[in-house]
């Protein structure tokens, strides 16, 4: 899942009101775009909606971030509770969709989408709660696909941060949450991160700084996260032959199969790394893919690193998925998601500090 480090874009609200005393959820496939367009309009620029979209990742196998379905204008009402939606035509093209969009912004945004090269009309829970609905539009054709081009990282940035949203909601659960877990992460190491009840702390290696957790151990559909940390650091280990060496290195010793015979390392293949803001921090956030050094098993990963000034750390976080029978590309941004709860005792209030612990058992 690709990230962005800076975005700036403008929310406006629609002409249009939604009714949010009466809103329901949205619903939908998490993964799935919606777009309301004319069948010859979306043809003239479905290949610029897929190059934004519709991009392949490796989980081993080639998974999309993002599938497109098209339905024509009539067919809104009966999916304008869709998660996620794209109202897309030229404004001057007289067609039913370019008419729509003239019919639900009023002229203040009318004339940005119609001057603004970098201009999208977003807006959040339109017609259900948790849903994003954007509108692409310029004079003409040829401009709208340059606009699409052009915006292209802020347009999937905003709709997969909205997916991860709606995903972190789904997966909070404080009646499952391990609290005293938690606590003790906070109390003796000075970080906390959220622990579903189903995950087990694997291992707990203070001397080698190293927490794993796991989920589901020895089943076919396995997660895993580890924390490590690197105490009295300066900024200068963030780089990417950093990761590959550190994150090796600790995979060999501790990700070993049960006979110790084998053990986790990063595939030549799919290594990308980016440059992001994780929790108004500079990180490098890393998708790839691991392998047994004897091949055989294998599957994806993500990863964070990142230095916190407040205690001089360099903290890498990361998250895995073993699950052959299964499409990974959900699994991975759950991971992700999980990941994205990572806190500092600084980035903590009292309150939460206190609620966590007081649910330490010892």
């Amino acid at each position: 899942m690709k990230k962005f480090l800076f975005v700036s874009i403008v929310f406006l609200s629609f002409a249009l009101a939604s009714c949010e005393l009466t809103q329901k959820p949205a619903k939908g496939f998490e993964d799935e775009i919606i777009v309301v367009a004319d069948s010859v309009e979306y043809e003239q620029i479905f290949e610029s909606l897929q190059s934004v979209f519709e991009i392949e990742i490796s989980t081993p196998q080639p998974e999309k971030l993002f599938t497109l379905k098209r339905i024509n204008l009539s067919q809104l009402e009966k999916n304008e509770r869709t998660k996620n939606l794209v109202i897309a035509a030229p404004l001057n093209s007289g067609s039913r969709t370019s008419e729509y969009i003239k019919a639900i912004v009023d002229s203040s945004i009318e004339n940005k989408l119609a001057n603004d090269s970098e201009f999208i009309a977003f807006k959040y829970d339109l017609w259900a709660k948790n849903q994003i609905v954007a509108v692409l539009s310029a004079p003409t054709m040829q401009e709208l696909n340059n606009k699409i081009l052009q915006n292209s990282d802020n347009l999937l940035y905003t709709f997969q941060k909205k997916s991860d949203e709606r995903l972190f909601n789904n997966l909070y659960n404080p009646t499952y949450e391990q609290k005293s877990i938690e606590g003790k992460f906070l109390r003796d190491y000075g970080w906390v991160i959220y622990v579903q009840a189903d995950y087990v702390v694997a291992m707990n290696k203070s001397e080698e700084k190293f927490v794993w957790l796991r989920r589901s151990p020895g089943s076919d559909m396995e997660r895993w996260i580890f924390i490590h940390w690197i105490d009295n650091a300066t900024p200068d280990y963030l780089t990417e032959d950093s990761i590959k060496v550190i994150r090796d290195r600790l995979t060999k010793k501790f990700y070993q199969t049960i006979d110790d015979a084998s053990y986790v390392v990063i595939a030549e293949d799919g290594f990308v790394v980016n440059e992001v803001n994780f929790n108004g921090r500079y990180a490098l956030f890393t998708q790839g893919l691991w392998d047994l050094n004897i091949k055989g098993m294998g599957g994806p990963f993500v990863n964070y690193f990142f230095y916190d000034e407040n205690f001089q750390r360099v903290y890498m976080i990361d998250g895995s998925v073993y699950a052959p029978r299964y499409y990974k590309r959900n699994l991975i941004q759950q991971m992700d998601v999980t990941l994205q709860s990572f806190r500092t005792a600084a980035e903590l209030t009292e309150e939460r500090k206190e609620e966590l612990f007081e649910a330490i058992e010892d």
